[in-house]
C-alpha cells in the first residue's frame, strides 16, 4: 500500500493556510527569515505544537528552509516552485541558462508586441532600480533587482502560462544569477539592460527577444558583451 502522510488537525491546516498566504502574497519574500516560533505563537493565538506542525509541512512542501540554529526562511512561492528548487538544485548552470534563455526570449518578443503603458513605466522604474542597486555594490541587493526585471518582462508578454511556469523556477534562476555574480560586483561584468527595454518600447520582437537572450547566459557566458 502507499505510504500516506500522518492527518493534521483541522486548526494545523488553517495555520498552514495563514502561513501560506503571507508567503504567496510577498508579505514574506523569498530568502527572508520569517517570525520565530514564539511570535508566532503569540501572533496566531494557536499552542506552539500547532506552529511547529505547519512549518514543518511548509517545509516538507519546499516553501520554507529550516536552518538549525538560524531561524526558518522562505525557499519559494508555491509548492511548485520549492519542487522546482529541490529538482534543479544540482543541474548543469548550462542547463539552467539555455532554459532560462528560451523563456525570457519568447517572453522578450511576446512583450513587444503586447506591453502597455503601465508595463513600460513598470519597467523603466525597475530598470532604474537594477542600476542603483549596482551602484551600491551590494550583490544579493542587484540579483533581486537583476530577477525582478526580468520577471516583469514576463509579466509584460500577458501570457498566463508562461510568467507562471517562470514564477516557479525563479529560486532555480535567482541562485543560478546569485552563483555566476559572485559576492563581488566586477565592472567589467556589468551587463546593460537599457536595450532590452527600449526594444520592448520600440515594438521591435526579434531585437527584444535577441537581448533578453543574451543576457540569459549571464556574466560569465560566451556571450558577455552583447547584453
Amino acid at each position: 500500500m502507499p505510504l500516506t502522510s500522518p492527518r493534521r488537525s483541522a486548526l494545523a491546516d488553517q495555520v498552514i493556510a495563514q502561513l501560506r498566504a503571507q508567503i504567496t502574497s510577498g508579505d514574506w519574500p523569498v530568502g527572508s527569515r520569517i517570525p520565530t516560533e514564539p511570535e508566532l505563537v503569540e501572533q496566531l493565538g494557536v499552542a506552539r505544537n500547532t506552529v511547529r506542525e505547519a512549518v514543518r509541512a511548509l517545509a516538507h512542501n519546499g516553501l520554507l528552509d529550516i536552518r538549525q540554529g538560524s531561524g526558518t526562511y522562505v525557499a519559494a512561492t508555491s509548492e511548485l516552485a520549492g519542487v522546482m528548487n529541490r529538482r534543479f538544485a544540482d543541474a548543469d548552470p548550462r542547463h539552467v541558462a539555455e532554459l532560462r534563455s528560451a523563456l525570457e526570449a519568447e517572453a522578450a518578443r511576446l512583450a513587444a508586441q503586447r506591453r502597455t503603458d503601465a508595463d513600460l513605466r513598470q519597467l523603466d522604474a525597475l530598470l532604474e532600480r537594477r542600476e542603483t542597486a549596482w551602484r551600491s555594490g551590494a550583490a544579493e541587493a542587484f540579483v533581486a533587482a537583476d530577477a525582478t526585471l526580468h520577471m516583469a518582462v514576463v509579466a509584460a508578454s500577458h501570457n498566463d502560462v508562461l510568467a507562471a511556469v517562470y514564477a516557479d523556477l525563479g529560486g532555480v534562476v535567482r541562485d543560478f544569477l546569485r552563483a555566476d555574480v559572485g559576492t563581488v560586483l566586477r565592472p567589467e561584468a556589468h551587463m546593460d539592460h537599457a536595450r532590452l527595454v527600449e526594444a520592448i518600447r520600440a515594438g521591435d520582437g526579434d531585437r527584444a527577444a535577441a537581448e533578453a537572450g543574451a543576457h540569459s547566459f549571464g556574466c560569465r557566458g560566451p556571450l558577455l558583451g552583447r547584453g
